[in-house]
């Protein structure tokens, strides 16, 4: 049970900095305690962790126009992030983690706000039908984080010009464009700022689990460690990631969320394999090349090395089995005979 609650407020909006500041605090979280920080990125877009950038973002248009593509470490779709934008994190230990919890907050702050809001699907808060708040989630051995964005006045123009959502992911969400999924509370409260939001969530946690927010103390993260974690998240083998010229691709959209399979193949065989993706459950998909690398490139093979990656919980095991059947029904195409793919 949380004793203490925490608020650290970035001074920044460099991502790179900002995404390792995230880490350390995640890492340094105390026991009984729950970190609530607050943070905000200038013109960028944040992949997930599985995901291939360069499908989700116009990478070249946003980096002319001075922007930055950066990768979190949870899974998850493609968010754009400027100063109409306040991102949040709960950072806690396994005991004092409740995704249930931390939502409350988020909804008790935009109810104080006058902005009532609803939850959707795996990872959204809505407000009059549209989403004014992303979450992700991801954990570290005994350290958990949820973190998402709140959208008070984000460029929406800007935000439709750099990503690039599939036609697959924008019908299951029932629009035609991503600007018309998404809203600015702004225009729900009119004359809210991004410092009344911090204002209100800082008295909303405070609320929800009954304890007075206190800031964070100095001296907390290490000048050294932060400059050497800000220089891996601005590195490009992590922001681009691992990108193949592959031949072989499966692609497929999920409840869960879009998986696509690519293969470089050699003397019949699956040399090298990329997977990515935009579900939640990052790590379980950063497995999969392993179980594929060096098989034979046939259905029962393919199907074999997957079913091999073992799943931790039943959600993931949910995952394995869809992507199974999938590929054992031989959909891709719909010219799959036999044992070929």
């Amino acid at each position: 049970m949380a004793e203490r609650i925490t608020v650290a407020e970035s001074t920044g909006t460099h991502p790179y900095r900002n995404l390792a500041e995230e880490e350390l605090l995640c890492r340094g979280c105390r026991e009984g305690e729950v970190i609530l920080y607050l943070w905000q990125n200038r013109n960028t877009v944040v992949v997930g962790r599985s995901q291939n950038a360069w499908k989700e973002c116009r990478v070249q248009q946003l980096e002319a126009e001075g922007g930055f593509l950066a990768r979190r470490l949870s899974g998850g779709g493609a968010v754009y992030h400027d100063l109409g934008n306040l991102n949040f994190s709960f950072l806690a230990r396994k005991e004092d983690y409740s995704v249930e919890r931390q939502l409350e907050v988020i909804q008790r702050a935009l109810a104080l706000l006058g902005v009532r809001t609803e939850k959707s699907g795996r990872n959204d808060v809505l407000a009059e039908g549209r989403k004014v708040s992303g979450n992700a989630f991801y954990r570290k051995k005994d350290r958990c984080c949820h973190h998402g964005t709140l959208l008070v006045q984000v460029d929406v123009e800007k935000l439709s010009r750099y990503l690039v959502p599939s036609r697959e992911k924008l019908q299951a969400k029932g629009v035609d464009s991503v600007s018309s999924r998404v809203g600015n509370l702004a225009d729900l409260a009119p004359g809210l700022t991004v410092g009344r939001l911090r204002e209100a969530l800082r008295e909303a946690a405070g609320q929800v689990y009954g304890v007075p927010a206190s800031p964070l103390e100095s001296g907390r993260l290490d000048p050294a460690e932060m400059e050497t974690l800000s220089r891996q998240y601005a590195s490009p083998d992590w922001r681009y990631g691992k990108s193949l010229d592959f031949q072989q691709a499966l692609s497929r959209r999920f409840p869960w969320g879009e998986l696509e399979i690519q293969l470089r193949i050699q003397a019949g065989k699956i040399g090298e394999a990329a997977v990515y993706s935009d579900a939640m459950d990052a790590e379980w998909i950063q497995r999969l090349p392993r179980y594929l690398e060096g098989l034979e490139y046939r259905r029962s093979q393919v199907c074999g090395g997957l079913a091999a990656c073992p799943a931790e919980d039943a959600r993931q095991e949910a995952m394995r089995q869809d992507i199974l059947a999938w590929l054992a029904d031989g959909e891709e195409g719909g010219n799959h005979h036999g044992d070929t793919f």
